[in-house]
């Protein structure tokens, strides 16, 4: 597995790239903006995308998933719960851009359903709070964890958004999440990488 990291958009969300170096192919995780730059990024490289992955619906972190899908003809997940945030501007937040705008996923995943995608083996966890759907990517065999907006380094996500809940949050955290492996590596929705074993620690949320 190799990781490529980008800061798209108003907010400076983590798109990133989850490569399969032998074969190039790719798995783009919340590419909330700026498809046109990250296309070219993957031109470059000679990438092959298979599947756009959503951690949640907010435009911040979706904004650019369709136009990305539509490009390189591939699907676009997210939890199922989280289709009326995709679909609802007053829930996806998309006006603080200045337009009320709906987003879609093509395949809509359960809680702890597996999956297998450009030869990565996938669990997603539904964690609760910062939306009704978010959820996060393990992949186990790597010991990494795309969490969204759900967990970040010695914080969490907010949840001051409408359908938010922080004690939500908060027991999914602690039930989904810092029961992986203290070795994995999480790679959040904002800022700086982090650890299981260092939020285990020192997350004051937690």
């Amino acid at each position: 597995m190799k990781i490529e990291q980008y800061v798209v958009g108003s907010v400076a969300t983590n798109c990133y790239f989850v490569i399969q170096e032998n074969t190039k192919q790719i798995l783009v995780i919340d590419p909330g903006a700026s498809p046109k730059q990250l296309g070219e990024k993957i031109d470059a490289a000679g990438y092959e995308p298979v599947a756009v992955l959503l951690t949640h619906g907010h435009f911040d972190h979706a904004g650019g998933a369709e136009a990305l899908a539509k490009k390189y003809g591939i699907p676009c997940y997210a939890l199922e719960q989280e289709k009326e945030t995709l679909e609802n501007p007053s829930l996806n937040l998309s006006p603080w851009e200045g337009a009320e705008k709906k987003y879609k996923a093509d395949i809509y995943l359960k809680d702890q359903q597996e999956i297998d995608l450009a030869g990565f083996h996938i669990r997603v966890l539904w964690t609760p709070g910062h939306t009704v759907g978010g959820c996060c990517y393990y992949f186990p065999y790597e010991d990494a964890l795309f969490s969204g907006d759900s967990l970040f380094a010695q914080s969490i996500g907010r949840t001051d958004f409408p359908k938010g809940s922080a004690s939500q949050l908060v027991r999914a955290i602690k039930e989904k999440l810092m029961i992986l492996p203290e070795r994995t590596t999480v790679y959040p929705g904002h800022n700086d990488l982090t650890t299981i074993e260092t939020e285990r620690m020192y997350n004051p949320y937690l």
